[in-house]
């Protein structure tokens, strides 16, 4: 991918690769060393008095990463120069660690980007849990991917998620608002306790059926396992969950043949970060509904 822009003032080319492309002062700074900011195709220096007229271009290629290629099954729900956006089976971690480089959503994005001929990389705008499914946004390259985490905590990514639950909130509609923190001594689980982190979920009842509920559930906060902690706390677990599930919720799954935590990302909806064009990505997944199989409404 390259950023490129028709300079309208005269001014230190600095000051049109920070404004005008919007590109932060440490991707400027990691980039400067590279000689890759061009003024009518010549390399310049950040210090290069631009006039109107001048066409300023930046190279955003990604170095290769520390972890291998790995074909894999790939379902693309969007896909432009600066973004991917993926349909995620639940299952799948999301990227390598320290203890695992393979068998990650990672490794098969960055196996694609090969095959495809895509210098990009793979930077998560939004992550879920191993068995969380739905939507996954990736920026290609780190520009844009400050430009996306810069839009998230001003409010602007609407995330909606779909859950089938054992029992249900007394009302329709509402708001959980309980702090979230670490367990001590684990690395992964979560607990409400008073001194956590503020955490709010909005939820809508979908539909009511043979002691189950399907939700609709809206984070206001990103905490980790925000929505299934949530929702185990307010006495409403969520089907198949491994980890806050309640003895009567194992049960229930069981009983109904469920092998998976039915929980989905099922859209997301965002502003466009180069061009601002408003988008909304849908999975194409569904959680589990009694008498449907996997259903939406």
């Amino acid at each position: 991918m390259e950023l490129r822009c028709v300079a309208e003032r005269s001014c230190p080319l600095l000051s049109i690769l920070r404004r005008e492309l919007g590109m932060s002062s440490s991707l400027v700074g990691r980039l400067k060393y590279q000689h890759v900011f061009s003024v009518n195709g010549k390399p310049q220096f950040t210090n290069y008095p631009v006039s109107p007229g001048d066409v300023i271009s930046v190279p955003l290629d990604e170095p290769e990463p520390d972890y291998p290629a790995e074909p894999g099954e790939l379902r693309i729900l969007y896909e432009d120069e600066s973004l991917l956006a993926l349909d995620k089976p639940a299952g799948l971690i999301m990227h390598p660690s320290s203890c695992r480089m393979t068998g990650t959503l990672a490794n098969r994005v960055v196996a694609y980007y090969q095959t495809s001929g895509q210098a990009s990389a793979f930077h998560p705008v939004s992550r879920l849990d191993r068995d969380t499914f739905g939507v996954v946004l990736l920026a290609k390259n780190s520009h844009v991917h400050a430009l996306c985490c810069a839009q998230h905590l001003a409010g602007g990514f609407e995330k909606t998620y779909r859950a089938s639950v054992l029992g249900g909130p007394a009302e329709d509609a509402g708001t959980v608002a309980l702090p979230i923190a670490r367990v001590p001594g684990r690395t992964i689980r979560r607990e409400i306790r008073a001194d956590g982190q503020e955490a709010r979920t909005e939820f809508r009842v979908l539909a009511r059926a043979d002691g189950l509920s399907l939700l609709s559930l809206h984070p206001l906060t990103g905490r980790t396992h925000q929505l299934r902690v949530h929702c185990a706390a307010s006495g409403f677990p969520i089907l198949g969950d491994p980890q806050y599930a309640s003895p009567e919720s194992l049960a229930r799954s069981a009983a109904l043949g469920l092998t998976g935590q039915q929980l989905c990302a099922v859209s997301l909806a965002f502003s466009h970060p180069l061009t601002g064009r408003r988008l909304e990505i849908r999975s194409e997944q569904h959680v589990f509904w009694p008498g449907s199989g996997d259903f939406s409404i």
